[in-house]
């Protein structure tokens, strides 16, 4: 997602506090954020992460339009549907996404005990460090962005 398309979407979406518009400084701060995770991940790892935390963080605003983003870089309606429950059908991802949905399920419900060692050791199997920090930041950033979106009640335009 570029800054403008960014900034498009949420200029278009009523909702209770426009924080973007009211402080600019803080919209920037979280889109650094997302540059940063966007450096070492393939785009689509990155919208299944998306998707998948958006749907943990009940948050139908980031679900549409990483929804939309994945659709157009090719991902597959299939997927899409059940990146959701995607442990139960892990034959439709890679075991690399597989250990990134992992990480996203643990960081993103984050309990008392933090991020279990078998999932991290799955994700550290997968990922070199320095792309290890990456999908944390896209994970952490994804978070901050659904937590933003479902506490102004960012809104999803309807098609058609």
């Amino acid at each position: 997602m570029t800054q403008n398309t960014a900034a498009a979407r949420a200029a278009a979406a009523p909702g209770r506090l426009n924080w973007y518009k009211i402080d600019p400084n803080a919209y920037q701060a979280m889109m650094r954020m997302e540059e940063i995770s966007s450096h070492q991940l393939d785009p689509a790892l990155r919208e299944l992460v998306k998707m998948r935390a958006s749907g943990l963080n009940g948050c139908a605003y980031c679900l549409d339009m990483h929804a939309r983003d994945a659709a157009a870089q090719g991902e597959t309606l299939q997927r899409l549907v059940v990146v959701g429950a995607w442990e139960e059908a892990e034959h439709l991802f890679t075991p690399r996404e597989q250990a990134a949905l992992a990480l996203t399920d643990a960081v993103t419900r984050l309990g008392q005990h933090g991020v279990p060692d078998e999932v991290w050791e799955r994700a550290a199997g997968q990922f070199d460090e320095k792309e290890l920090v990456h999908l944390l930041m896209a994970i952490v950033t994804i978070n901050a962005w659904n937590r933003l979106a479902v506490t102004t009640q960012a809104y999803v335009k309807p098609q058609g």
